[in-house]
């Protein structure tokens, strides 16, 4: 199967755009959400005071640019990024990526990482059927592991991974980055917690993307090396439905998925939606690869979160023809409507996952929380009707 570079013209872009040193280098262009920050600052977070990195972390498998992003989020938590492995990374993406983190050490192999013992944590945005697999291996190791969405897309994987984080008790983490690294989301989330809306009822979760044919490799056209559209995009609003409306159980009402657009590419999905209910909420998602070239971004993500007493809209990544920037926030209550600046909020997953690693705690997303997100997409996804029209 050939690994080319997946958004590779983001990545380039992302790097291509700075005319200072390579160190300071804007990776707001790359990375899947609309918070700014450089390679610079993030390492700033963790050595300004002089304070002694709290964990050493490594990488493998560089088939995605959200690595990026998970590294960047360890950093700001006090990691060390301490070694990589490139075997089975895109040449060229591995390639950029090294001139973002020329001395990170070369390991010559994967299992020269699993067996350092002074590794605590391993990252990866490898292909994404391959990600759970190395989870696995990586608990079997006494590490712990951060992978990209999806982290798992198969139910056969999900109980292989539930089993052996049951008995290693490593940490399995995936990053939902539509959440944990969005400061608009962060936000809605610290005022749901304060009652601003009521009791959330439902959320509706939209992610919308650009598909970009000529910069995907060719695994991303077949779901099989994916998991389908609701197991790869969806996992970022099965996650936002259970965390809102604080379900800690989850059934799929109704699903559905299709490939309207696409008929040179059989085994792709470009549509999907889905109908779900919880303990604590009901939800509404819809996933699709339709974006327009019109658009100032990849996508115009949103959610909407339905309380009693108001509701919450989040546009994650533009204010079509209004405000410019992403994570914006709107508050509807009984008293007012607001826009709430979210350009200080911190983003706390990176910070709550180190200190985990260290303590031995689920602050940044409980275990429980983590698979059963994966899990309702991937019910979602394999009980879904197909759709038979063609646009």
């Amino acid at each position: 199967m050939k690994k080319d570079s997946v958004d590779r013209r983001d990545f380039l872009k992302g790097i291509a755009g700075s005319a200072g040193a390579m160190s300071a280098l804007p990776l707001g262009k790359f990375i899947n959400n609309p918070v700014r920050y450089s390679v610079a600052e993030s390492a700033q977070d963790m050595t300004g005071s002089g304070t002694k990195p709290k964990i050493k972390f490594a990488v493998i498998g560089i088939n995605h640019y959200h690595i990026t992003s998970q590294i960047e989020a360890t950093r700001r938590g006090g990691g060390e990024f301490v070694a990589l492995y490139e075997g089975g990374g895109q040449p060229d993406l591995i390639a950029q990526f090294g001139k973002l983190y020329p001395d990170v050490k070369r390991a010559r192999s994967e299992g020269e990482i699993l067996e350092d013992k002074s590794i605590q944590l391993v990252l990866s945005a490898g292909i994404p059927e391959d990600r759970a697999p190395l989870g696995i291996r990586v608990m079997k190791h006494g590490k712990d592991y951060m992978s990209d969405k999806p982290g798992i897309i198969t139910l056969e994987q999900l109980a292989e991974a539930r089993k052996v984080q049951a008995e290693t008790k490593q940490i399995y983490s995936i990053m939902y980055s539509e959440r944990v690294e969005n400061k608009a989301t962060v936000k809605a989330g610290e005022l749901v917690k304060a009652g601003a809306i009521g009791k959330v009822i439902q959320t509706v979760g939209l992610g919308p993307h650009r598909v970009n044919p000529k910069t995907r490799p060719d695994w991303f056209w077949d779901k099989k090396h994916y998991g389908g559209i609701l197991c790869d995009i969806g996992s970022h609003q099965g996650d936002q439905f259970l965390f809102f409306t604080n379900s800690t159980q989850a059934d799929v009402l109704a699903s559905q998925t299709g490939n309207v657009h696409y008929p040179q590419y059989p085994n792709f999905e470009d549509f999907g939606d889905v109908i779900l209910r919880g303990n604590g909420g009901t939800g509404y998602v819809r996933n699709d690869w339709f974006t327009p070239d019109g658009l100032s971004t990849w996508g115009d993500g949103r959610l909407t979160i339905i309380g009693t007493d108001g509701f919450i809209e989040v546009r994650k990544n533009v204010d079509i023809a209004g405000r410019p920037g992403g994570s914006h926030l709107f508050l509807v209550d009984q008293k007012q409507t607001q826009y709430i600046d979210c350009a200080n909020v911190e983003l706390p997953y990176g910070p709550q996952l180190v200190s985990d690693v260290v303590n031995r705690t689920d602050t940044a997303m409980t275990q429980k929380h983590c698979f059963l997100a994966t899990e309702i997409m991937l019910k979602a996804q394999k009980q879904a009707q197909k759709l038979s029209f063609t646009a």
